[in-house]
């Protein structure tokens, strides 16, 4: 199962870690820490040292009740990161944007995946991404960040992300983007109660029947700090338990904030798997 990246290939039947780099002010864990091209660089190398596969750049929050912000202010956030990234690093940069202005800008200066939390339903971004010929990963959400937690609902929520990853990956296809540079994530914290993330981490297995790698992000969500009681930046072990079960039902990224507790887990799981 390999994949292109901007030219770095890799083989998305292992497990691969992608680092969280938010370079905004509000981002529900690390909003403000890295919202400079020094402080987002720093970060970015020392989660490549940790073992980080992927840097994940984002731009605007898409936290609950998070406010869009303008095409120039994300241009602006983000394009001197990755341009800096691309420049010193040897890791796949993915941008986690809805943007397609973003997207096309993004990828010109070197990024290798488009993360779009909205499944690329802003007018032209299904055909930005194929113009641009990267891989895509297109995640499942019920209305907008402002108001996706205000009350979620699903008559049965495997099938209906499942539902909506097909009807957005025909739209994609339907654009142009080749179904081999298509990830798919079921969206954990978009638009769904604790209840219906369980129940998704519980039959994440069944997701490949969908037939595309899967990207997981779970890292220190408020369905943790609802099991486990704890605050955002107290939420590690519950992350490295989530990254754990993910990476066992065969996730192919993780996406996470602490990228070398998670690099380790996954050194575990692989082991194991491989000794069977």
């Amino acid at each position: 199962m390999k994949m292109n990246f901007a030219g770095r290939e890799l083989d998305l039947s292992f497990c691969h870690v992608m680092g969280i780099l938010n370079v905004t002010p509000d981002s529900f864990s690390d909003g403000g820490q890295f919202n400079s091209v020094e402080a987002g660089l720093r970060r970015a190398r020392q989660m490549v040292a940790d073992g980080a596969t992927f840097i994940d750049v984002g731009g605007e929050s898409t936290r609950p009740g998070a406010a869009q912000v303008s095409t120039q202010e994300e241009l602006d956030r983000v394009c001197p990161v990755v341009e800096a990234i691309a420049r010193e690093l040897e890791v796949v940069i993915s941008v986690d944007t809805s943007n397609p202005m973003v997207m096309a800008e993004t990828v010109r200066l070197g990024a290798g995946l488009i993360n779009d939390v909205r499944a690329l339903q802003r007018d032209g971004a299904p055909e930005v991404v194929a113009d641009a010929g990267v891989p895509v990963c297109i995640m499942h959400i019920q209305g907008e960040p402002e108001t996706m937690q205000d009350s979620p609902r699903y008559r049965n929520v495997r099938r209906d992300v499942s539902s909506f990853l097909t009807e957005r990956m025909r739209v994609a296809e339907g654009a142009g983007v080749l179904p081999e540079n298509i990830i798919l994530d079921p969206g954990f914290g978009f638009g769904k109660s604790v209840e219906h993330n369980l129940q998704l981490l519980a039959s994440l297995e069944q997701m490949h029947l969908l037939g595309h790698p899967l990207l997981i992000g779970v890292s220190r969500k408020s369905m943790l700090g609802a099991i486990t009681g704890r605050e955002v930046n107290e939420r590690l072990p519950a992350s490295l338990a989530a990254a754990t079960i993910s990476a066992m039902k065969g996730a192919s990224i993780l996406r996470v904030h602490d990228v070398r507790e998670t690099v380790d887990a996954v050194k575990v799981v692989t082991a194991v798997r491989e000794a069977v």
